[in-house]
């Protein structure tokens, strides 16, 4: 059983803060909006979250929550994000995802090496499969999803970010990269084939064989990100308005239109269009569909319900 705490948050950071460069200030990152927080009845703390935007609706957050190592995954991290990932999975009310830290200058930094030293080569494996399984899942979501990047994406936290649709980095990120080489290893948890697929080969082998670190902005140019923040707003701002485009599309074309393009990654042109054919079809008769006629014939907006 779930119960929701509503927590205005901004108004007095905003007046504690002034004068200080948002870039500049560390700790709580707290967007100067409504959120609603779905947090379980347990007291323990939780360390991945879902939080809904009273405010936009149709836009949750899934809020990675270990500030003190920034965000590094750890076993109890990576079972609480499994199990948001399956909440969220059926949850048809979510038009939108955002995947972000509630830490401003975190995104998510990797494994957490500290832990991952105490784990026997088992438990090792294990963590490596269930993260696959998490950014299998992640991947898999119905809803457009993405990674709002406001601080170091390292190693599986760029993995994280990978199996989003879309990726906005915050102006001031400087470090995003596949760093494994350097230390021994390599991506484990779907860098080498996410960053193949997203880059080209040749892109991904120079990012991941140099063990580089991009900035937002080269990241951007090396097209690893989509969008970067302008100077005076955070990444998740910029996501922010980015989900927000995209909400206001119908629901179920928006869930069509990815499973189509990501169905495109593996079947033959033929074959893809015979698959788009029949996802444009179903569209054809639900009532969004039919919103959407009439709101051109009237000269207004439609107003989509997900039907």
């Amino acid at each position: 059983m779930e119960s929701l705490d509503v927590v205005e948050r901004g108004a007095n950071v905003a007046k504690r803060d002034a004068g200080t460069s948002r870039h500049a200030r560390v700790g709580r990152f707290i967007p100067s909006r409504l959120v609603a927080v779905r947090r379980y009845t347990s007291t323990s703390s939780k360390e991945a979250l879902l939080e809904d935007l009273p405010s936009h609706p149709g836009i949750t957050c899934l809020s990675l929550n270990r500030p003190q190592s920034k965000n590094a995954i750890s076993l109890a991290l990576l079972a609480q994000l499994r199990e948001s990932l399956e909440k969220v999975h059926f949850d048809k009310s979510v038009r939108v995802l955002i995947l972000r830290s509630t830490t401003l200058g975190s995104f998510c930094a990797g494994a957490d090496l500290a832990e991952r030293r105490t784990m026997s080569q088992v438990q090792v494996a294990k963590f490596l499969a269930d993260l696959r399984d998490a950014l299998g899942k992640l991947e898999n979501l119905p809803m457009p999803t993405i990674a709002a990047i406001d601080g170091p994406a390292l190693g599986g936290g760029l993995e994280l970010a990978l199996a989003c649709d879309l990726r906005v980095a915050g102006r001031s990120v400087k470090k995003i990269g596949l760093p494994e080489t350097s230390l021994g290893i390599i991506p484990g948890a779907g860098g080498t084939q996410r960053a193949a697929r997203l880059l080209g080969p040749s892109k991904a082998k120079d990012l991941i064989f140099t063990a580089r670190t991009l900035t937002a902005e080269e990241a951007l140019a090396w097209g690893l990100v989509d969008y970067v923040s302008s100077p005076d707003t955070t990444g998740f701002d910029r996501a922010l308005t980015v989900a927000e485009t995209i909400a206001k599309n119908a629901p179920l074309a928006l869930r069509a239109a990815k499973q189509a393009v990501s169905r495109s990654e593996d079947l033959a042109l033929e074959t893809g269009l015979d698959f788009e054919r029949a996802s444009y079809e179903t569209l054809l008769s639900t009532q969004d569909r039919l919103e959407a006629l009439e709101a051109f014939r009237a000269k207004r907006k439609p107003v989509f319900k997900g039907e």
